[in-house]
Formats: structure tokens, C-alpha cells, sequence
């Protein structure tokens, strides 16, 4: 396996099966993904229509300009090359298009052994974490927890309303087994 894609609205769980994988999993994964890139930008480009709005006010609801649109599809296939070049990753995600945002990953991967992970968990238990967190705007965790799996293809299916990120883990590492 080359490349693990974990697709989840915010506060679902992602980043905690991720670390969580990081731990059993017997070869070094790097995890990169959503919050990485965001933490990438030029703060000017937080906000405004050309990068990505919505992340430090509103109503939870996410806008990506052209700007953040070029960068976001360059950081894409830059992930897509560390796992050409021998580096396994953990692609924490956030698909804000759906399967648009899946078929750019698709593209992108294209060739490598990935397994897609959707990361499910119940709007009011994300919108709780969110809340609890304080580093979310009010409403992203709501807006965005079934948005980002419409039209998108799972080879697994977790819950993280349902299951521990340790059991999610366990979870990905049997499918995982299960395909070698």
C-alpha cells in the first residue's frame, strides 16, 4: 500500500486515526493532508475570494478561490510524487467537491496502491467536537459531514460516532491484510 486517503467533514476523526496508524503501522507513514496545506498558505491568502474562505468567520461554510484552487491541485500532485519516490501517506482530506475532489486525488494517484477511507461521523457528535476543540469555526463540522462523501467511492467506510479512532485503525489495517 503506497497512499491511505481518509475523507471526512471537520472534527470527524481523521487526524486521530491517522496518529493512530502512525503507531501500528510497521514502516513510518507521513501524514499530510487538509489543515497541513491550509497551514501552508500565505495568510493572506485565509479569506478573500483568490484563497480559501470561511476557515476564521461565518457560517461554517468553506469557498476556495483560483488561487487556493492552483496551489491545492500542485500540493495534490506533490503528494502523489512522495509516494512515487518510496514515502507512504496518510492523506488526511477534506473533499469540499465531492467526487470532483476525489476524481483530482484519483488522477493524481494514478498507479499507486491506495486505499480510500471514508470517515464518517454523526453531524451533532462532529458539531460537539468542534465546540470542544475551539479552533473550528461554529457550523464546519455540520456543513461539511455528509457534503464531502456525495458521489464518492469507499473501499472502507468508518464511523467515528460509532468506533474508537483505535478501532477505526484496527479496521484499515484488516482491509488492509485482507488485500495483500
Amino acid at each position: 500500500m503506497d497512499v491511505i486517503v481518509l475523507n471526512g467533514g471537520s472534527s470527524s476523526g481523521k487526524s486521530s486515526i491517522a496518529r493512530r496508524l502512525q503507531e501500528l503501522l510497521t514502516e513510518p507513514w507521513l501524514h499530510l493532508g487538509a489543515d497541513t496545506m491550509v497551514d501552508a498558505l500565505p495568510p493572506w491568502l485565509l479569506g478573500g475570494e483568490e484563497g480559501i474562505g470561511g476557515l476564521t468567520g461565518g457560517d461554517g461554510t468553506v469557498e476556495v478561490g483560483p488561487a487556493f484552487a492552483r496551489l491545492d491541485a500542485a500540493w495534490t500532485l506533490g503528494v502523489a510524487a512522495m509516494a512515487r519516490a518510496g514515502a507512504p501517506v496518510l492523506v488526511d482530506e477534506v473533499f469540499l467537491g465531492g467526487a470532483a475532489s476525489q476524481q483530482r486525488w484519483r488522477a493524481a494517484l494514478d498507479g499507486l496502491d491506495v486505499l480510500w477511507v471514508g470517515v464518517r461521523c454523526d453531524p451533532a457528535v462532529a458539531a460537539a467536537r468542534e465546540a470542544a476543540r475551539g479552533d473550528r469555526v461554529a457550523g464546519m463540522a455540520a456543513a461539511q459531514a455528509e457534503a464531502v462523501h456525495e458521489g464518492v467511492g469507499y473501499d472502507l467506510v468508518v464511523d467515528t460516532s460509532r468506533a474508537s479512532a483505535e478501532d477505526c485503525a484496527d479496521a484499515i489495517l484488516a482491509r488492509m491484510a485482507a488485500t495483500r
